[in-house]
């Protein structure tokens, strides 16, 4: 395969597609997210509710993780074969049907346990919940590594930090807007004890669903497959990798380049050697472990936390977090344009610096005081923002740039297996942590030494070279 990376060579049909590309995925993406990341507003209303615990709620939160890692463990060699716009669509529309059914869990309850009341009730509650949300974990899994296999084709390794940076920003997106949309949905309908909206914790998830609908029906029509089902394998320049390669400013990250089309007589069963054995990927999935882990438990928990352990309304914990996202994404641009420019697309050293960064702002949001100014928490927690979403995004670059397009979504998946095995802790262990320590002092500052000790793996990864092409 051969790329018409630079502007030089890159025919204008090509350009566009790519664009569209870029655009399109992005969209899709952020969808997800809608659809992912709407539980965390939704947690007090159903703790208000109908008295579900921390613990039970935590659960909710790392059978979503586990299963989403060991989905996309599963889909991201399925799409390595597949074409990946129907895959995403098909991911996306599954996703869209578990949130349906999540806010009528209910309705499902009461006919399995023949009424509204009791423990009967509670239980069947807890498992409907548990099973749609679990489900909907599966389905997620099919939206990233389609959209990864989508940029590896299209873009080449030269600039790929870059794009994907670019492309990441669909995580901030989709989080923070979602956050923003489920707050005030909470803060909607009549008040309970809590300040939270009786009952309106279901419109977090049909709400997001009806909104993904729309959007996956403009996927259906305009999300673009790779370049070779686009009808342009043929018509593209005779550039290769290495023109794009040229672009990176060290000359020691040329000599690794040999011609793309060296990669399509790579041995089919090399992924054992270029993924699963690779030591540099398993110390990639170790850092990604840590990185979720921290970036979990502010998504996931921050609004709680805020609530309970800083006095902030639902409302204003949900503009809190949707700061922290917007800060991701400047922080994730950021992080593609140092790893390219500034670092020969070695992510790993602009990663270490970003993780103690990220330590930082979340040790001196932790040590502001209850009932501060919500501008000093919007500034600690930005600053984390900024760090955090850098290394989110260049684990993954790393990843497929050392595996090679060709396992990119092979790649992808087991890297997110130590990704998702965070929600562990992120998710129960921090429930749990948080009622047996009567307060959050502990399972927060946990998560900022988990920090720190990601950002001593990517020191280990120091002398990475840029890729295994």
């Amino acid at each position: 395969m051969n790329f018409e990376g630079t502007s030089e060579h890159a025919g204008k049909a090509f350009l566009r597609g790519q664009r569209r590309m870029l655009v399109t995925t992005i969209v899709g993406y952020t969808l997800f997210y809608f659809l992912r990341k709407n539980l965390s507003l939704a947690m007090p209303g159903l703790a208000q509710d109908y008295g579900i615990t921390k613990s039970s709620l935590g659960l909710f939160l790392t059978l979503h993780g586990v299963v989403y890692g060991l989905g996309k463990f599963v889909c991201g060699p399925l799409s390595d074969r597949s074409r990946p716009r129907r895959f995403l669509c098909i991911g996306l529309g599954l996703a869209l049907a578990c949130n349906v059914v999540f806010g009528f869990g209910p309705v499902l309850a009461k006919l399995f346990a023949g009424g509204a009341e009791g423990a009967a009730f509670t239980t069947a509650l807890i498992a409907v919940l548990g099973v749609a949300w679990v489900a909907n974990g599966f389905f997620q899994s099919m939206g990233n590594p389609p959209c990864l296999k989508l940029l590896s084709h299209w873009v080449p390794p030269g600039e790929l930090a870059t794009k994907l940076a670019i492309w990441n920003s669909s995580h901030s997106i989709g989080a923070g807007l979602v956050t923003i949309l489920c707050g005030y949905i909470m803060g909607l309908g009549a008040l309970g004890a809590d300040g939270v909206g009786v009952g309106m914790w279901k419109w977090c998830f049909w709400v997001p669903a009806i909104i993904a609908g729309m959007g996956l029906a403009a996927l259906v029509v305009w999300l673009p497959g790779t370049p070779e089902e686009e009808g342009m394998g043929g018509s593209r320049s005779r550039a290769t990798d290495t023109d794009a390669q040229e672009r990176v400013p060290p000359a020691d990250a040329q000599e690794h380049v040999p011609p793309a089309d060296a990669q399509e007589r790579v041995p089919p069963d090399s992924a054992l050697t270029r993924v699963y054995l690779n030591p540099v990927i398993w110390t990639v999935g170790l850092c990604c472990f840590m990185v979720y882990l921290t970036r979990f438990a502010i998504l996931d928990w921050g609004p709680m936390l805020m609530k309970e352990a800083k006095g902030v309304s639902l409302v204003g914990a949900g503009w809190t977090v949707a700061c922290f996202e917007i800060a991701g994404i400047l922080g994730t641009l950021f992080s593609g344009w140092a790893t390219d420019r500034l670092a020969g697309g070695r992510a790993p050293r602009v990663c270490l610096f970003m993780m103690l960064g990220a330590a930082a702002f979340m040790g001196a949001f932790w040590l502001i005081p209850a009932g501060s100014s919500a501008i000093l928490y919007v500034a600690a927690l930005s600053g984390a923002g900024f760090c955090i979403y850098g290394p989110q995004a260049m684990t993954g670059a790393t990843a497929v740039n050392i595996a090679t397009r060709r396992f990119a979504g092979t790649a992808v998946g087991f890297t997110s297996l130590f990704s998702y095995a965070s929600v562990l802790f992120s998710g129960w262990g921090m429930g749990a942590l948080s009622e047996a320590t009567g307060g959050w002092a502990v399972p927060f500052l946990s998560v900022v030494a988990a920090t720190i000790f990601g950002a001593g793996l990517f020191l280990a990864l120091w002398g990475t070279k840029p890729n295994g092409y």
